[in-house]
């Protein structure tokens, strides 16, 4: 079986800015021109303009470019995803704000665009192209004379700058924008002088707590009708996003018993071939599936965990492995072995700890490490007495801690072990600011370093193995013509069904599946409820799913928060019982006419912003009937997330009056335009009643 070189890219998702992007590249190198389609297909819409399929590409397009200059390389299939939502993002914010910035007649003009480029005010993003790496400084005289070749440059990069160019406009609009609106911001004495009450007066209160759960829920029965009403009344409070429901059945594709022997035949003879050759960093390089780790050269300490295991009896020309590590399986070939790395050592110790930083803790900590060196020197087992009395983590490896370069430990500690010419233990209790320590030197001073070529082979499935996988999962869903008989096919087959509740139309993930793109779309675009889908590729993974429930955006469905309306129509009911039981004069009468469950508690020192009720929890409803009682006055029932409370003002300590309240007004006009670009946003995109359609074509 001939194995192929799968090289995937597991970075994170690391997206930059485009205009940066763009420029640093203009500087730098050439472009490749976005392709673009010709399509008229719509992929939603926003503000009740269509996107074209075609201005979403390019978009795309555009975010991908801007990858490349960034990182050089081209997005992997992770990070193109995430760039398909910053393009849908980037569009939605343009269509959005587009309309009021004509309303309010908000441009930016040649004059202010040449500033920002050359002038007084240049942009921060043109500013960070043309800084200094060493100095950190803005070099003004580099980008003039950038500015001056333009002309001399071919087409294609002087139409790239003005395409950055028109790049710095949109974010000089929104600048302005938010300074409008923030320029509108006000707040009035009254508000500030709220906002220092609240901060400031102190209340004592007395209440009477009944819990719900304190009624059974066999005494408040439910009806459909009655939660059909209550999801009906507070609609607004069960709006969804659009989502689907399905069943499905994985096949993973993994490597069959005859693909583990002819990868193991083939490893091998690699093995062999490695041996003989001498151009080890070569050979790696072209036989390995991991790209950028096919050789290095290593002090003892960094050396690759299986061989730092074995780095004393390392020779030049070792071939060891394979091993398996992460999904690969890994060849190691010692190339060199040199006196040029870092002093390194490897060492164990016993840490004892003072209790306390006083000088009888610390006296009391050092004899007993004494003791205990007494009892190694007198032939106890060191790993043992580590075990055993080390305050460290390396205790439960009986000291160990492992092979370390110069600058890794504490001076006192390093000074210790570095001095010592050969193994074997300390011979006096090291103190350092973590304790006292009891030290064994198991592996002396070295500066050996070792150049290391590294094959990876990840074990995969032939295409053999595959197009068995695929029959099986084929088979299951030809035969299965709704959801019932997939399921009774899978028991009888011994697959196992799982289901995937909350299915967004742009969601990539199936569970455990990372990309399972292809079934979402499906149960979004194809599938009917019941509906079995074809055998669908998931990466690593052959599905084959049935759409259970289709839910469209707007109001939750009863059978999608049923469980949560039925917890609030029993809470109300439960609250009408407790009512209706309460009776006296004084909330210890009302407690004792109650009975048992009825419990009388006290506060002091609540706060209006404070929210939270001892021995109750959250319950901003209670404090803010606290602080608008009189003295001595005694609430109605008030209804919490978790019960039922009646309240008695003991005393308040309301806030003296001031002179100015100019601080708090300030304060909450602080956090009013800290607010103002996002608020802005949400609001925008909430009025542009923006429909997502993507998952038609993606």
């Amino acid at each position: 079986m001939a194995l192929i070189n799968k090289i995937r890219e597991k970075t994170g998702v690391a997206v930059g800015v485009i205009a940066v992007g763009l420029l640093v590249f203009i500087v730098g190198g050439d472009l490749l021109a976005p392709g673009s389609s010709q399509d008229d297909r719509v992929v939603g819409e926003i503000a009740g303009n269509e996107i074209p399929l075609e201005v979403y590409q390019n978009q795309i397009e555009e975010l991908k470019i801007n990858f490349r200059n960034n990182y050089g390389r081209f997005p992997s299939e992770t990070e193109t995803n995430s760039l398909r939502q910053q393009a849908w993002d980037l569009l939605v914010i343009k269509e959005t704000f587009k309309t009021e910035y004509e309303a309010l007649g908000i441009k930016v003009s040649d004059e202010e665009l040449i500033d920002m480029v050359q002038g007084k005010n240049i942009s921060p993003q043109i500013q960070a192209s043309f800084t200094d790496p060493q100095t950190g400084v803005f070099d003004k005289d580099r980008l003039v004379q950038f500015l001056a070749q333009m002309s001399q440059m071919p087409p294609q990069q002087q139409a790239q700058w003005t395409s950055f160019e028109a790049s710095l406009i949109p974010a000089r609009e929104r600048l302005k924008f938010d300074y409008l609106v923030q320029g509108a911001n006000y707040v009035t004495t009254e508000e500030a002088k709220r906002q220092y009450e609240g901060e400031t007066e102190v209340a004592e209160a007395k209440y009477l707590y009944v819990p719900f759960y304190t009624v059974g829920d066999s005494l408040v029965p439910v009806k459909d009708s009655e939660l059909k009403s209550y999801l009906s009344a507070h609609s607004k409070q069960y709006q969804t996003e659009a989502y689907r429901a399905v069943k499905y059945v994985t096949f993973p594709i993994v490597p069959s018993a005859s693909d583990s022997a002819a990868f193991f035949t083939e490893i091998n003879e690699i093995k062999d071939e490695f041996k003989a050759v001498a151009e080890d960093a070569e050979y790696a390089a072209a036989n390995t599936d991991v790209n950028g780790q096919s050789f290095g050269t290593f002090s003892i300490d960094q050396l690759p965990r299986m061989l730092q295991a074995n780095a004393g009896n390392l020779s030049e020309g070792d071939v060891r492995g394979p091993y398996a590590e992460g999904g690969f399986y890994t060849l190691y070939k010692v190339s060199k072995i040199s006196e040029e790395g870092t002093k390194s050592a490897k060492a164990s110790h016993i840490l004892i700890r003072a209790e306390d930083s006083s000088d009888e803790a610390k006296a009391k900590a050092k004899k007993e490490a004494n003791s205990i060196l007494r009892k190694i020197k007198g032939g106890a087992d060191f790993e043992e007495m580590a075990k055993e009395n080390s305050a460290d983590p390396s205790a439960s490896r009986g000291g160990d801690l492992g092979w370390f370069s110069e600058g890794r430990m504490v001076e006192p500690f390093e000074k210790a072990v570095f001095g010592m010419n050969k193994a074997g233990l300390y011979g006096a209790v090291v103190e350092t600011q973590f304790g006292y320590h009891i030290i064994k030197v198991t592996e002396p001073v070295t500066t050996k370093a070792f150049s290391v070529a590294t094959i990876q082979r990840e074990m995969i499935a032939s295409d053999e193995t595959r197009d068995k996988i695929f029959r099986d999962a084929d088979m299951l869903a030809t035969n299965a013509g709704d959801v019932n008989e997939m399921e009774a096919l899978a028991k009888e087959n011994n697959y196992r069904v799982q289901t995937a509740a909350r299915l967004g139309a742009n969601d990539r993930r199936l569970g455990s599946i990372a990309d399972a793109r292809a079934v979402i779309s499906w149960a979004f675009r194809d599938a009917a409820i019941g509906e079995v889908s074809e055998a669908q590729d998931a990466g690593e993974n052959y599905v084959v799913a049935a759409l259970t429930s289709v839910v469209e955006e707007g109001t939750s469905p009863l059978s999608a928060v049923k469980a949560e309306v039925t917890d609030k129509v029993k809470k109300e009911k439960k609250a009408e019982i407790i009512k209706e039981k309460l009776s006296g004069a004084t909330l210890d009468e009302m407690a004792k006419n109650y009975g048992d469950d009825a419990k009388v508690y006290e506060a002091s020192d609540l706060k209006i912003a404070s929210n939270i009720l001892p021995s109750v929890g959250y319950a901003p409803e209670a404090v803010g009937t606290i602080f608008g009682l009189e003295k001595g006055e005694i609430s109605k029932a008030v209804v919490t997330d978790n019960g039922i409370l009646v309240i008695q003002l003991v005393a308040k300590t309301t806030a003296p009056e001031i002179a100015n309240y100019k601080t708090y007004a300030d304060q909450l006009k602080a956090n009013l335009n800290n607010r103002v670009s996002f608020n802005i946003s949400e609001s925008l995109k909430e009025a542009a009643n923006v429909v997502d359609e993507r998952y038609k074509y993606y």
